[in-house]
Order: C-alpha cells, then sequence, then structure tokens
C-alpha cells in the first residue's frame, strides 16, 4: 500500500515539475476524466459530422467570439462582460449536452475545446479587472466547468480528456488567457471543420512570434518544454515542428525555450 501510495505521489509530483503552468495536472485529480468519452485521435483525423449521434450548434459561440476577439487573438474583455448572458445561455447548452460514447471523436474534440476557451472566458470576466489568470486562486485547479451531472476543472478538461485523446494540436486550440500562449480562435472549433482548425492553428503558432526558429537554433515556446512528451510521440520535438515549419530545423539545432508572458491577452 505504501509503495502505491508512493508511486501515486511521484507521478503527481513529476506531471508537476514537468507543466509548471500552475501545476494544472494537480485538478485532474489522479488524471481522472470522471467517466467522461475520450475517443482517441487517429492518424488521419477528417473533419466530418457524419459519423455521430449528435451534431451540436456552437454558432451563438462563433458570434461572441467573432464580435470580441481580434483576428491577432486579443480578446476584449470588457466587450464579453456585456455579453455575460450570452455566454451562460452557451455554457449550459453545453451542459445539457453531456457527452456521450456515441459521439464521434470530431464532435467530442469540438466540444470539449470550446468548452475549455468558453469557460477560460468565463472565469475572466468574472475577475475582471485582473492582470493575469495567475491571479485568479484556483484558476485551473477548482471545479468549475459544468458537463451534465459531471463538475471538471479546467486541467481536469486540458490533462485528464483532451491530452488523452492522443492529438498534440489541442495545446494550440485551447487558450489561458494569456500572451502567450496560442490565440483564441475567433470562430468555435466544430466537427465538420476540426482537422483544418486544428492544423491552421498549429502551423500558425509555430510560425508565430511565440517561437525563433533558425536552421541551427531555436528558441522555442515553453508550450513545448512542458508538454514535450505529447510532442515526441513518433519522432522528437523537432520533427514535429519541422512538420509545420516554415524554416526546417537541424537535428543537432541548439534546443531553448522563452519565458512565458501569462499577462492578459487583451489589447494593451
Amino acid at each position: 500500500m505504501k509503495k502505491a501510495l508512493f508511486g501515486s505521489m511521484l507521478l503527481v509530483f513529476s506531471l508537476c515539475f514537468y507543466t509548471l503552468n500552475g501545476c494544472t495536472l494537480l485538478s485532474a485529480a489522479g488524471l481522472n476524466d470522471k467517466g467522461l468519452p475520450t475517443a482517441k485521435v487517429g492518424e488521419d483525423l477528417t473533419s466530418s459530422t457524419a459519423n455521430s449521434q449528435v451534431n451540436l450548434d456552437h454558432s451563438t459561440w462563433t458570434a461572441l467570439l467573432k464580435k470580441h476577439v481580434s483576428k491577432d487573438g486579443l480578446v476584449d474583455y470588457k466587450g464579453f462582460k456585456k455579453d455575460e448572458v450570452k455566454l451562460k445561455e452557451y455554457l449550459e447548452m453545453l451542459s445539457e449536452n453531456k457527452p456521450s460514447k456515441t459521439w464521434s471523436v470530431q464532435e467530442q474534440l469540438a466540444y470539449y475545446i470550446n468548452i475549455y476557451n468558453a469557460y477560460t472566458v468565463k472565469l475572466i470576466i468574472e475577475n475582471y479587472p485582473i492582470k493575469s489568470i495567475k491571479d485568479i486562486n484556483g484558476a485551473w485547479t477548482k471545479d468549475i466547468v459544468d458537463i451534465g451531472d459531471v463538475k471538471m476543472s479546467l486541467g481536469g478538461i486540458e490533462n485528464s480528456i483532451l491530452r488523452k485523446m492522443n492529438d498534440p494540436r489541442i495545446h494550440f486550440a485551447i487558450n489561458c488567457a494569456s500572451y502567450s500562449c496560442p490565440k483564441l480562435l475567433n470562430e468555435a472549433y466544430t466537427a465538420a471543420k476540426i482537422n483544418e482548425q486544428l492544423e491552421t492553428a498549429t502551423k500558425e503558432f509555430i510560425n508565430s512570434d511565440k517561437n525563433i526558429i533558425l536552421e541551427n537554433s531555436v528558441k522555442l515556446s515553453s508550450i513545448f518544454d512542458w508538454y514535450k512528451k505529447d510532442f515526441k510521440e513518433g519522432g522528437s520535438v523537432i520533427d514535429y515542428i519541422n512538420h509545420y515549419s516554415n524554416v526546417k530545423i537541424k537535428a543537432s539545432a541548439k534546443i531553448t525555450y522563452k519565458e512565458y508572458d501569462w499577462s492578459l491577452n487583451e489589447p494593451k
């Protein structure tokens, strides 16, 4: 018993150390998905609405994003706050449609990405004005997300559900309300466009100023350090980046990581 307990504590500690971003993995309560379905993404994900029992309407979220998020991903939280009722209605719709195993992997991905991003916005506007999401106690660890009769934390959705779906591109789709995060897309993720949206988000982030990429040296976003295991399946982190990067990196390139800017991703 003591050996098993020690092993569990060591796993949580190592994962905490591994992510560093507020120790979000602790919120997963032992990496517990609480019975929510986590379909695995195959090698060739295609965008489709034809293979799911349910196809949710995310148009309310798209309308809010187009109204309050610029093309470069900056968020007008003051404007969002004025539309708090509409945001609440959208989140209630998501809660009333708890995912099941009959949902396609495309529909599950879109649902979990959207609910993560929408609840992050809700968290910010409930505490606005603030300088950083890290100023909010338990931002990633408190169970603030309602999915049917299940309550999850933002960290739980990220680490217990989305990361288990086996598609590292999710790291460029979910947004932590900070400047160094991948930008918040100004449209909802949908099953009908999910693969193209994930490809665009990944390519855009890798080739943005969030990384400095040269042939012989790279200075990468800390995301590639915190979650490096996710990007090493079938190769190295460099192999993964080269799949999207405009500049091809040599295998011998020196890798360092940029300091993460946790200030709120709103217009200055």
